[in-house]
């Protein structure tokens, strides 16, 4: 049976006119409305059923990145990685294409959002950044987005996230479990046996994994691991700071804090240094992802370097079929420790 613009229209509870609007984007519509409207598109698949379907068959020269935060230097680096493989050399390898980069701020209905309106441009392809949310029904609604847009032409390649089963996307994830594990084990190696750590937000993957990985270097070396030497936060500076002070109120014996990226890592320098101790003398601290600010810290940062431009390079070229895929559609991607001025012996040492 086709599915119509009035069978839309009647789903999301709204008139044909105002589905029209939403979905060529040619006038105003509250942001509510246009939610109900593109989730009605949605489940009723009517980008690829009735007369849409003659277009489903070809793809458009649009390329869609879907950041959590641009404003993030994580995420600034791998869309404009990504970006500059749109287009290959000279402009004509690849083709000219158009590169739209959706900031999703972490909202798992706007990904999903966003997945939709790609799919209703018929885009070349989508290359989706970072860490996954993990929950259920997110996941099996990102996966059956990722099925439709495959079955219509789009390719589809993760970058920094774990492989998604059951679709036809390309993987090219990050090894943040091995990453988390080595750093812990260098601040072991140096003696330090009371370590904070400041944890990402605790839907994301890539918290759960750099997580895992600093558990296991603490089992590994016999160190009891208690909760309340973890705290969770967003990944941003001020998370940092405030997970920090929280950490050194419930153990000033700290010798060390893990964070969980960069730039959390500053906020923990900024609150020990506050707190009158000195970096590493006191305490030494560490972070994950080598941001370009990290050598330019005083001291500079311990962390672990991703090499996120050339992942996020290569995950481009697949996108545009200029690279094959790794062997069966999955490659992980390790960091490498990168020790600096932040860490050091405990005191006593």
């Amino acid at each position: 049976m086709t599915v119509t613009l009035a069978d839309v229209a009647a789903r999301a509870q709204v008139s044909p006119a105002t589905v029209s609007r939403v979905l060529n984007g040619n006038y105003p519509v509250a942001a509510a409305t246009r939610e109900r409207v593109l989730k009605a598109v949605d489940e009723l698949d009517y980008v690829l059923n009735g007369p849409a379907s003659a277009l489903a068959a070809s793809t458009s020269d649009l390329v869609g990145v879907l950041v959590n935060d641009i404003a993030d230097p994580f995420f600034g680096i791998m869309a404009s990685a990504v970006q500059s493989e749109i287009v290959g050399p000279g402009g004509r390898a690849g083709g000219e294409r158009l590169a739209v980069v959706c900031n999703t701020g972490g909202d798992p209905e706007r990904e999903l959002t966003y997945l939709t309106l790609l799919q209703r441009q018929r885009a070349a392809a989508v290359v989706l950044t970072g860490g996954a949310i993990e929950d259920e029904a997110h996941v099996a609604a990102v996966a059956g987005k990722l099925r439709r847009l495959s079955e219509a032409g789009t390719r589809v390649v993760l970058c920094g996230r774990p492989p998604l089963p059951d679709t036809d996307a390309v993987a090219l994830t990050f090894d943040n479990r091995g990453g988390g594990r080595e750093l812990t084990e260098h601040l072991l190696s140096l003696g330090h046996r009371r370590i904070g750590y400041v944890a990402g937000p605790e839907e994301r993957t890539t918290t759960r994994h750099r997580l895992e990985g600093h558990r296991e270097a603490l089992a590994g070396a016999g160190v009891t691991e208690s909760d309340d030497l973890v705290v969770h936060g967003p990944y941003d500076r001020a998370a940092g700071h405030a997970a920090t002070v929280e950490l050194l109120g419930k153990d000033p014996s700290l010798t060390a804090v893990v964070a969980a990226n960069d730039t959390v890592a500053l906020g923990a320098c900024a609150a020990l240094r506050e707190a009158g101790l000195r970096i590493p003398e006191d305490v030494s601290v560490a972070g994950f992802d080598d941001l370009p600010f990290s050598v330019d810290a005083v001291p500079a940062l311990t962390t672990v370097r991703l090499p996120l431009a050339e992942a996020a390079a290569r995950a481009g070229r697949i996108a545009m079929g200029r690279e094959a895929a790794p062997p069966g559609g999955v490659d992980v991607v390790r960091g490498e420790l990168a020790v600096r001025g932040s860490t050091g012996a405990p005191r006593g040492k």
